[in-house]
């Protein structure tokens, strides 16, 4: 027997198992590409039947064209070019938007004082049925004394919406929440917020706005409010990052996506680089965001295990019990681990 023969059937066999993995590798991303095709279309294309043409399209691909190499060269060229289309899909600030989100906020900036303009306070009597109500307020950098954060759930306990609430000395609490800007006859949708259906605003808003529109208002959402163990100095740094995004957006508007742009992973990329803290996989799902601001040491627990700091951090009974008060930030405080 040849002593060379075993060695060579092993290397062809390894060659073989190399080739049908890069094969399966291909064919994977193929499928995907095909798949964030049809999406892209079907979402942000100028008309539905665009999507059964390439379906159509892909099918002769697959019928008539011979050698998988060339179908597989076809489905890249054609990918490449639905994404150059869809990167070159400009979002704007013009648009027939729905009431709550119809203004823009910003800021001027001069030395200590800070004039926002376009501060969210909706007169709310249903969800869909309030009086809209944009005001200018004033506040100073030097009378910022802390952060809370609330975190709303409507149903998952995976997923939530984060909002930061400026606390100042000698003015009441001043919300940023960072959603999706619909326009008149859209909903959310959580594949559609994959692609290019909605702009990003942040919402600067009063927290008998905000937060009394998800404890109260609406149907189905808990809220959530902690204390965070940020320094005066370190709030002061995260509202002055907040204007310069609350600006830049009002000048060049940015895309919504559920992935990469949301109202989580927005606060993190308006932070520096090199001050970012790490990666974590609660930051895409961020229905368990204060617990890993738990366990980083963001959040004061009042030396309370986590479950029961949660469980004390519900603002539902205090907020629907306040209501429209001119008191309500302070009602819904009472009580709460480390206020």
């Amino acid at each position: 027997m040849n002593p060379t023969v075993q060695p060579e059937q092993e290397k062809s066999a390894i060659v073989k198992i190399l080739r049908l993995l890069v094969f399966v590798a291909l064919a994977l991303g193929g499928i995907v590409a095909v798949m964030w095709a049809f999406g892209a279309l079907y979402y942000d294309g100028p008309a539905r039947w665009l999507v059964a043409v390439q379906a159509v399209a892909l099918l002769v691909v697959w019928v008539w064209v011979p050698r998988w190499p060339r179908k597989l060269a076809i489905v890249v060229a054609w990918f490449a070019l639905v994404l150059t289309w869809w990167l070159m899909l400009k979002p704007t600030n013009s648009g027939a938007w729905q009431p709550d989100v119809a203004q823009v906020a910003w800021a001027e900036v001069n030395g200590d004082e800070v004039t926002l303009h376009n501060v969210r306070n909706c007169d709310y009597r249903s969800e869909n049925d309030f009086t809209p109500r944009w005001e200018t307020r004033r506040v100073r950098l030097s009378q910022i004394t802390g952060i809370d954060m609330a975190i709303c759930y409507w149903g998952s306990p995976w997923m939530a919406h984060p909002i930061l609430s400026f606390q100042f000395a000698d003015a009441p609490p001043l919300c940023f929440s960072i959603e999706t800007r619909k326009k008149i006859g859209q909903s959310y949708s959580a594949s559609g917020g994959l692609y290019r259906q909605f702009e990003l605003i942040y919402i600067a808003a009063d927290e008998r706005d905000v937060l009394r529109l998800r404890s109260n208002i609406r149907k189905g959402e808990e809220v959530y409010l902690y204390r965070t163990t940020v320094t005066a100095a370190q709030a002061r740094e995260r509202f002055q990052e907040y204007l310069c995004s609350l600006n830049a957006l009002r000048e060049h508007p940015r895309w919504y996506n559920a992935l990469t742009t949301n109202c989580t992973t927005a606060i993190r990329q308006q932070h520096p680089a090199s001050e970012r803290l790490p990666w974590d996989w609660r930051l895409l799902l961020n229905g368990k965001g204060d617990e890993l601001m738990y366990d980083r040491h963001t959040i004061s627990s009042a030396g309370l295990p986590f479950a029961e700091l949660k469980c004390r951090a519900l603002i539902n009974p205090a907020a629907r019990a306040a209501n429209d008060a001119p008191d309500f930030s302070a009602r819904i405080r009472e009580g709460r681990p480390g206020m």
